[in-house]
């Protein structure tokens, strides 16, 4: 999932191995495209259990991003690009959160054969991004991170199709909706985890950046 233990990656080292960043890049394309592709399904199959896993290929994908893109980056803008992610997140968790209490309040019934195809969708993908970064589990801090974030993703992508099961077996919205508020919680609660800790360190920054007076 999307979760607080993949905010490493926004402060490593940019000497990376040539493979490992072919594989980042591999991980950023497929969770952009399970993103689009949840998004849209989710919205189709009035399934909020997808919005949500939409929301943590989207976490996912932001921090692939991170590590590849802004490393280089000053630190302040390094620290700006996370605030930016972690509000993103949270505006994503309370749009599933809304569209939770709307099928819930409508009594709407998803589609349990999409919300069961995108699933297991959505489980080999990830599954493919664990298996490639597997050789970096036991590298540093951030490596390890990356490919325990992929992996703890399948429970999610698990979470999807027990609910897709439940809501075939029950013909109910209330599996969706169940999976869905605890999946946006938890993206939620990692988008103001990553705005708190990016305030902190661009207040920090703005602490040690010396003053210069100007003199007409």
């Amino acid at each position: 999932m999307a979760c607080d233990c993949c905010e490493s990656s926004c402060h490593t080292d940019t000497a990376v191995p040539p493979r490992y960043r072919r594989a980042l890049w591999v991980a950023l394309a497929a969770n952009l495209v399970m993103f689009g592709v949840e998004i849209i399904a989710g919205l189709s199959a009035h399934s909020a259990a997808l919005l949500a896993d939409a929301v943590d290929f989207f976490g996912d994908a932001a921090n692939y991003g991170v590590s590849l893109f802004a490393l280089t980056l000053a630190a302040t803008w390094r620290s700006r690009t996370a605030l930016a992610k972690g509000i993103t997140m949270t505006l994503f968790s309370i749009f599933v959160f809304g569209q939770a209490i709307w099928h819930f309040a409508q009594a709407t019934v998803p589609d349990a054969g999409v919300m069961g195809g995108i699933s297991v969708l959505a489980l080999l993908t990830n599954g493919g991004v664990a298996v490639m970064l597997y050789a970096y589990r036991t590298g540093d801090a951030n490596m390890r991170s990356v490919w325990l974030c992929s992996r703890n993703d399948a429970i999610g992508n698990l979470a999807v199709m027990l609910a897709a099961i439940g809501v075939f077996g029950s013909s109910a919205g209330w599996p969706d909706t169940l999976v869905a508020i605890g999946m946006g919680a938890l993206g939620l609660n990692s988008g103001i985890s990553i705005i708190r800790q990016a305030r902190k360190e661009l207040r920090t920054t703005a602490l040690r950046t010396p003053f210069v007076a100007h003199h007409p």
